[in-house]
């Protein structure tokens, strides 16, 4: 089943040249921009339009720090009159990233989200309850479109208060629940608080998990939770929000939209493409936006792109889900270490709850990653000679894993402290 059968069963030699006719009408209009104004390479393809798609690698890459160096009007590519919403960042240190959509925009995200919302199998007969922040963050009110424009019956719930979602899913039947991975661990828990079973205490049959990296572990551990199915997804602001990326029902990597977006894949390091099936940075290209066309960004996330065609039959490429961030990487002990391959660790063991914490701190003048693991309820009882067990072998693992012996500590589930929206799970207090 398809929400656009021609557009998502494109010959890919059609797609591609779809994308090389949006590529040029999006550089024409990126030129309208401060910014984009300025690049000599776009003036370039202007006059001599690319021949194929691959070609887009000879354009510089955009990067966060442009964005906010632009700020607030740099990259804008309309009149400012023509501008109906801004999504920003937090902008908690220098100045936030925002981003413009006008009429056309807006419209043009709000089909990517049913198109995406159906390939996971969503219908118009569900009840949709988005457990997501509504405002500047894009997950709320993307999702909400996409609901809307699908026609199911949406219930913008907004993140938080476990007891008050609970109840509007009982008492409106919800089917669907879009939230983020480490929230619906919390919401699991307030469920066995109450003595209710989600199996059977709700109409469940559908979950849309994102906007955090999260493990296959995780994921597993969620539908366990729920007995349920649950589907990643992919965006980020820059690029609309949610609804760039997605899985279908074969949950065998997200199809990337690529009638909306150009999907590269490089080395962080040499900036050089690598080949499919290899692990990389993900680049990616707006093909439908005007207000704020965004060429060659970098998105710092780490994915891959999944070699060949996906069961469903849709043609649009897939990449595989994001195992962490080129800038969440943090150095210990002379090795790199990303925070996802913890968790790939942590979330195999069925004594593992479903939150941990890591400290990198400063003891006796040396370097330490502390990592605090809460302990489901039934084993942190148990006897201190077990718990000593486990301490010693979740030690071995992340050693053998890293290369990096960390000091962990078992902790009482519900212990560690929860953050508002995305998980926190890395703190750096080492000395200077």
């Amino acid at each position: 089943m398809y929400w656009e059968k021609e557009l998502e069963q494109l010959d890919r030699r059609a797609l591609e040249r779809l994308q090389l006719q949006r590529l040029q009408a999006t550089l024409a209009q990126a030129a309208k921009s401060r910014y984009y104004a300025g690049i000599a390479d776009i003036g370039r393809v202007l006059r001599a339009p690319f021949t194929t798609i691959e070609a887009i690698s000879e354009l510089p890459f955009t990067g966060k720090e442009d964005l906010r160096a632009s700020f607030p009007w740099g990259f804008l590519a309309v009149e400012q009159r023509d501008v109906v919403r801004l999504h920003s960042s937090s902008g908690t240190t220098g100045n936030p990233t925002v981003v413009y959509h006008n009429r056309h925009d807006l419209a043009s995200w709000a089909n990517l989200m049913a198109r995406s919302m159906f390939a996971a199998g969503v219908r118009d007969t569900d009840v949709f309850q988005n457990i997501c922040g509504y405002g500047l963050f894009t997950g709320g009110l993307g999702f909400q479109y996409g609901a809307e424009k699908l026609g199911c019956l949406s219930i913008p719930a907004g993140a938080g208060n476990s007891l008050r979602q609970i109840k509007l899913m009982r008492d409106f039947g919800t089917s669907v629940v879009h939230a983020i991975p480490s929230y619906l661990g919390r919401l699991a828990e307030v469920f066995a608080e109450e003595g209710l079973d989600p199996r059977r205490a709700t109409n469940l049959h559908t979950l849309i998990i994102g906007a955090e990296p999260h493990t296959e572990e995780q994921r597993r551990r969620i539908e366990a939770m729920f007995a349920v199915k649950a589907y990643n997804s992919f965006g980020l602001s820059e690029m609309n929000g949610p609804g760039v990326a997605f899985e279908c029902t074969e949950q065998n990597g997200l199809h990337v939209w690529e009638d909306a977006y150009v999907v590269e894949i490089i080395d962080p390091v040499s900036l050089c493409p690598v080949a499919d099936g290899e692990i990389g940075e993900l680049v990616m290209t707006t093909l439908d936006r005007q207000a704020m066309p965004v060429v060659r960004y970098r998105t710092r996330d780490l994915t891959r792109m999944l070699p060949g065609p996906c069961a469903c039959g849709r043609t649009h490429r897939r990449i595989d889900r994001i195992s962490g961030r080129s800038d969440d990487m943090f150095i210990i002990k002379g090795c790199n270490v990303f925070p996802m391959q913890i968790e790939g660790v942590l979330l195999k063991l069925p004594e593992v709850g479903d939150d941990y914490r890591i400290e990198l701190t400063t003891i006796d003048d040396q370097d330490e990653m502390v990592i605090a693991v809460e302990v489901k309820a039934e084993w942190f009882r148990g006897d201190l000679a077990f718990l000593d067990r486990l301490q010693r072998q979740i030690t071995r693992l992340i050693r053998d894993e890293l290369l990096v012996r960390p000091l962990i500590k078992l902790v009482e589930p519900g212990s560690l402290p929860k953050s508002e929206g995305k998980a926190v799970r890395v703190y750096d207090r080492r000395s200077k």
